[in-house]
């Protein structure tokens, strides 16, 4: 079995061509594939199956084999995925997802994908909920963007102990269910800064539904513009709102691609 490792902002997949077959276990392969240690190493794995009204189907498994509905990096490198391996020459797709299909644009350099914008649809901001974690209590803003977020308004995210406070927050019961959790400032209108703990994975250098959530929830706050820069420990993504929705446009890049035993 062959796979590919690919990368968006550093948030990191295994991508199986599932298009002809589909391995077993699924949620234990991902676990044992994204092991950094004993593994190839990766915050999930990703299988491109055939579209089911769209023209794929991206089938998602966060690092501790759990589901997930939507992921902003992943697609991008979906997109790429199928065109720089002939598996398409549209530059315009519709990829089914968990969340509902979402549509790319590619954006080709040199006879490859260098960019992707998605549209990642509209976003749902609730009320902000009190949650109580280590003697702390934080104002957390719902959003859902396909999957479900959590997003905290703070001074600066660098100083955040994420690696204490994130599992607390996903799990919090106030929250309803399992969260990714973003922690955001706003320096001015045209940039956000953001740092996230994603459900099922922990602390991973980007999050392009945490960005897009990010976005929206200050956006709701008019802490923000209708077009940011987001900036992540693993590098920049541009968000727009255009109507009710949001697009994301970020890198999408080829690791390196192996065999299975």
């Amino acid at each position: 079995m062959r796979f590919t490792k690919m990368e968006g902002l550093g948030n990191d997949y295994i991508y199986l061509n599932c298009l002809e077959g589909v391995p077993e276990d699924l949620p234990g392969l991902a676990v044992r594939l994204s092991d950094r240690h004993f593994g190839v190493g990766a915050d999930g794995l990703i299988c491109i199956r055939p579209g089911q009204g769209g023209d794929f189907t991206m089938e998602m498994y966060n690092a501790d084999g759990s589901r997930g509905t939507m992921c902003g990096n992943g697609i991008r490198c979906v997109g790429k995925y199928v065109y720089d391996k002939g598996l398409t020459r549209k530059t315009c797709l519709t990829i089914d997802t968990g969340a509902g299909p979402r549509q790319l644009e590619l954006h080709v350099l040199g006879g490859k994908v260098d960019a992707v914008t998605v549209d990642m649809g509209p976003a749902r901001v609730d009320t902000p909920v009190r949650a109580e974690a280590a003697g702390e209590t934080f104002a957390v803003v719902p959003v859902d963007v396909g999957n479900p977020h959590g997003v905290i308004f703070c001074p600066d995210p660098a100083t955040v102990e994420l690696e204490r406070l994130g599992p607390l927050l996903e799990h919090h019961p106030a929250l309803g269910e399992r969260r990714n959790i973003e922690f955001v400032s706003c320096p001015d209108r045209e940039h956000i800064l953001l740092r996230v703990w994603e459900r099922g994975s922990g602390i991973t250098l980007a999050c392009g539904t945490g960005a897009c959530a990010s976005f929206a929830a200050a956006l709701g706050e008019n802490r923000c513009g209708t077009r940011v820069e987001v900036t992540l420990p693993g590098g920049t993504l541009t968000q727009e709102k255009r109507g009710e929705h949001i697009f994301m446009t970020g890198p999408a890049r080829r690791v390196f691609e192996g065999e299975l035993p």
